[in-house]
């Protein structure tokens, strides 16, 4: 199981916690220090069935200082991608991938259904 985050972001270390006290064996992942790759993004991406729009931190500083809210709808899917590749801050966490099942965000329901 792959465990994505910022390890300064509340809901990272909530979510980690989490993890922790159910015994769930995981490999952490810096997303500051070791940014998604363009292909990774992609992949989790169709794994998911998300919109693209929800791996975007929407509430980060660099996604409101570059306006993105107005320009995403304009890019498309790959344009989209390419951008999230080029800084771990502009991709929401913490991420959790075990298998096919990956989550973005913290939700204890969908984590306890992840890590079974």
């Amino acid at each position: 199981m792959k465990f994505i985050c910022y390890p300064k972001c509340t809901t990272c270390q909530k979510a980690r916690k989490w993890l922790d006290a159910k015994g769930a064996s995981y490999e952490l992942r810096d997303i500051k220090e070791d940014n998604p790759s363009y292909d990774e993004l992609k992949k989790w991406y169709e794994m998911s069935g998300l919109p693209l729009k929800k791996f975007f931190n929407t509430s980060g500083l660099l996604y409101k200082s570059m306006e993105l809210k107005n320009k995403l709808p304009d890019m498309s899917d790959e344009e989209q991608l390419r951008l999230l590749a080029t800084d771990g801050m502009l991709v929401k966490r913490p991420i959790l991938i075990n298998g096919s099942k990956i989550i973005i965000g913290f939700k204890e329901s969908e984590y306890e259904e992840a890590v079974r």
